[in-house]
């Protein structure tokens, strides 16, 4: 029994002590606040003012991008054939003119001597029949001067009675003969130089599809070249931005691996959005004002367009305006000690500045932010 008591009081004894512990650390706690706020604990924020002046207001939409070429041509050969060179690779830079691949031309120049010598003959069949004709006329001549008509089948001959019509014209015939035998020398010759894929512009080669000894088809992509020399910025922009774009607006492009900025200009802009999600997003492309020579097809890039501005008007910072509709917001000005809420009639919100156009003069101050 006083083994039982003594285990009791020892637990009563255990738990007093527990309890000051936390008491102690309580107090503690309200002390070390208490000296914290002593100490300079937080202060209500302070209320900064600025003074209303003139300047400039822009506003810019932004958005990334993806380098590309201006121009991007897919050459292949006129003709089928077997490929007996390749004079470049994918990176090849080459010059306007240059010669990137050429089949086996033995076929095609065969093709074109014979139609050369198809129309050679021609020719002389139509000198043939303008010489006859020319005898026949002076024939004619005669034969009026001494008043007697002239036979075809003789023209020399004057005879008493006129003769019929044989129902056909040499000479037309001859020409129309001369006409497709000249179509079918441009086809030829045009077959033959289609054996040489040659770079119509100065560029840089994308892709090169096939190798010496394969065969190819008249009309499918071999060379896939890209004008390098004139590229752009590929960019899209969600619909509540695309509606202030325009041709012809700056922007700003800035490269993943360049630390300045580039200036550019916006050459087209997608009439037609496209479905993104929820959202609706519109095309634009960002031509280079002057294009670096490092660039690199796909490259990223952060593109801004300025698509307002205006310039010495009366200005606050954009923080400053609160509740804006129609044309109207709300400032706080600032005088002495004391804040006074005022309507203002606002112009251009950019995205530093808010162009305010009555309800506010030069000099005056308004809370920055609140």
């Amino acid at each position: 029994m006083r083994k039982l008591s003594g285990q009791i009081r020892s637990k009563r004894r255990i738990r007093w002590i527990a309890a000051g512990i936390v008491v102690m650390g309580v107090a503690a706690g309200v002390a070390l606040g208490v000296a914290r706020h002593r100490a300079g604990g937080p202060k209500p924020a302070e209320v900064v003012a600025v003074v209303v002046d003139k300047g400039e207001v822009t506003l810019d939409v932004a958005t990334t991008g993806t380098v590309r070429p201006a121009t991007t041509r897919q050459l292949s050969f006129a003709v089928n054939g077997t490929i007996e060179s390749v004079a470049v690779r994918a990176g090849t830079k080459v010059a306007a003119g240059q010669e990137l691949a050429a089949v086996d031309s033995a076929e095609a120049a065969s093709e074109a001597n014979e139609a050369q010598s198809g129309l050679d003959a021609a020719q002389e069949r139509l000198a043939a029949a303008e010489n006859q004709a020319a005898a026949l006329t002076a024939a004619a001549t005669a034969c009026a001067t001494a008043g007697r008509p002239v036979a075809p089948a003789s023209p020399a001959a004057c005879v008493t009675r006129g003769y019929p019509g044989t129902g056909s014209d040499p000479i037309l015939d001859a020409r129309k003969a001369v006409n497709r035998a000249a179509r079918a020398v441009d086809q030829a010759r045009a077959a033959l130089e289609g054996t040489v894929i040659t770079a119509p512009i100065a560029g840089t080669v994308v892709s090169v599809a096939g190798g010496v000894g394969d065969n190819v088809t008249a009309g499918k992509t071999v060379v896939t070249l890209a004008d390098t020399y004139d590229m752009q910025v590929a960019t899209d922009f969600p619909e509540a931005d695309a509606g202030s774009l325009a041709a012809g607006q700056t922007a700003t492009i800035t490269l993943a691996d360049h630390d300045d900025a580039l200036t550019g200009k916006v050459v087209q802009v997608d009439p037609v959005g496209t479905p993104d999600g929820t959202l609706v997003r519109y095309g634009a492309v960002i031509a280079f004002a002057d294009p670096p020579r490092d660039l690199l097809v796909g490259q990223s890039a952060q593109v801004a367009v300025r698509v307002g501005a205006a310039r010495d008007v009366l200005r606050v910072p954009s923080t400053a305006v609160h509740d804006i509709s129609g044309g109207s917001g709300t400032v706080l000005v600032r005088a002495g000690d004391r804040s006074t809420a005022r309507t203002v009639t606002v112009g251009l919100r950019g995205d530093r500045y808010t162009a305010v156009t009555a309800g506010l003069t030069s000099g005056e101050q308004v809370v920055r932010s609140w």
